[in-house]
């Protein structure tokens, strides 16, 4: 009986770090390739260069890079954004092509950095 009340424990103490660690990510518990999906506004911007982006756009961007540029590089760079065929080098320029004037200029992302 003693044994299994162990492995009881041993096996909720792992449930909790595991928990835990989920919601440790760079945009907290939600992953980035699940909040790419609050990009969606913004998938001509991030293909073309000289397109305007929407104002639903520059709003997903704005909350998601205020939440954390940590955030806002994992959700540029997550699968789902290669998946819809977004260029990094090109959504990286979003938040200035938005005129987002607490965008974190200098910012590495990956091979990328934010202007």
């Amino acid at each position: 009986m003693a044994v299994i009340r162990g492995v009881v424990v041993v096996v909720l103490a792992v449930v909790v770090v595991v928990a835990a660690a989920d919601g440790a990510g760079e945009c907290g518990a939600t992953p980035p390739d699940k909040m790419a999906l609050k990009l969606a506004p913004c998938a001509s911007a991030a293909k073309d260069p000289k397109s305007t982006p929407s104002s639903g756009c520059c709003t997903a961007v704005h909350t998601i890079g205020k939440q954390s540029p940590k955030c806002l590089c994992a959700v540029m760079l997550s699968s789902t954004t290669r998946n819809a065929g977004i260029k990094p080098e090109v959504a990286i320029t979003i938040p200035k092509r938005c005129n987002i004037a607490d965008r974190p200029v200098g910012y590495k992302c990956g091979d990328y950095t934010l202007p």
